[in-house]
């Protein structure tokens, strides 16, 4: 069984599910390939298998005419779907939903996409996001859908010990936009500051170049107008291999990670974090339910009432015996369900449903 994933940029949560799922599908004898519309910044992860990066028909049709794909896995982008036809694409066509941020946004995508989806799409796909589920069955109650959990390999991005900060880090992981909610952020930032502890750090992680150079403009006067320069660390294009020895940290500082995101499909920042062994104050954005589970494997705080944010996070600094048993209670839970051998095993009994031939065995 061959497989293509489709996507506009190499960077990001659907970057990193393409990595961990190329790894887990090998499992099952799935040989998995990348099409990227274009790249805004120079860094390409290894996928550990072919990748292309073109918007050009003339490309694109190559690439099918030399690949006999079995399917093309497409997140978000249905309008491809005509354009794939056109250009020979011969397989399977399954729409996955990720990326479209606030649940009114996909509600109407998705509207949008019923023409497309009922000329062409085979089958629908979801990270076992509630929202996204429901989508599916309003507008499209009669197409194959499945959802399984995305995967993760939490023994190759795991916690790594080092030498711990002297002060409790707090950190963000995102793209300068609305539904990432960063304002929120650097106003948690400051009520943390002013309310409780002056010696907190704050390390934000973000991609300048998937930004609007507005964001960027708004981003720099809140920073100014909060007075938080002097506490916020900003950590542009990280490569991702080395975000383990920064999840560590900050989870051995005292610290965790401040997720503000207001929807979330699967929300990988999170899961990556636990995996490290650093706690996760999450809003409850959807998706990130797969991972937190309140005072067991996360904290959640009320979204847009920065109080909330303040009296978790103190306790979660605070309370060690708590603090404990959530790092170690949620890296049970994530290494449990988000197994690539799971994912693998779903992925492929979907192929199978949609009438695709598993020929590995002769």
């Amino acid at each position: 069984m061959k497989v293509l994933f489709v996507f506009y940029v190499p960077s990001g949560g659907v970057e990193t599910l393409n990595r961990q799922r190329r790894a887990a599908l090998e499992l099952e004898g799935i040989s998995a390939h990348f099409l990227y519309y274009e790249k805004r910044r120079e860094l390409v992860n290894d996928h550990g298998a072919p990748v292309y990066i073109t918007n050009e028909d003339a490309d694109i049709k190559q690439i099918f005419e030399a690949n006999n794909f079995d399917a093309a896995i497409v997140t978000s982008d249905f309008l491809s779907f005509a354009r794939f036809r056109r250009l020979g694409f011969t397989g399977k066509l399954i729409l996955e939903s990720q990326g479209f941020g606030p649940k009114e946004v996909a509600y109407s995508q998705l509207e949008l996409a019923v023409p497309l989806v009922n000329s062409y799409a085979n089958g629908l796909l979801h990270p076992m996001t509630e929202h996204i589920a429901d989508i599916y069955q309003h507008f499209y109650p009669t197409t194959p859908t499945f959802g399984f959990d995305i995967c993760f390999d939490t023994d190759s991005f795991a916690y790594m010990a080092g030498t711990a900060a002297e002060k409790p880090i707090i950190a963000w992981v995102g793209r300068l936009e609305d539904n990432k909610n960063w304002r929120e952020f650097l106003l948690i930032a400051h009520k943390l500051l002013t309310e409780y502890r002056q010696d907190l750090q704050f390390y934000m992680f973000h991609d300048p170049s998937l930004a609007t150079q507005s964001e960027n403009d708004a981003f720099e006067q809140m920073l100014d107008s909060l007075q938080l320069r002097a506490h916020v660390s900003i950590f542009p294009d990280v490569p991702h291999t080395d975000m383990p020895y920064y999840f560590s940290l900050i989870g051995d500082s005292g610290g965790f990670l401040l997720s503000t995101s207001k929807v979330e499909s699967a929300g990988y920042a999170v899961i990556e974090a636990i995996s490290c062994s650093c706690p996760v104050l999450t809003t409850d954005s959807d998706g990130v339910r797969r991972a937190v589970i309140h005072n067991q494997t996360g904290k959640y705080y009320d979204i847009g009432n920065p109080d909330s944010a303040l009296r978790e996070a103190k306790e979660l600094i605070v309370n060690t015996d708590q603090r404990t048993y959530i790092r170690e209670n949620g890296l049970r839970h994530v290494k449990e369900r988000f197994s690539h051998s799971s994912y693998a095993s779903s992925f492929k009994q979907m192929l199978l449903d949609l009438g695709i031939q598993d020929t590995s065995n002769g």
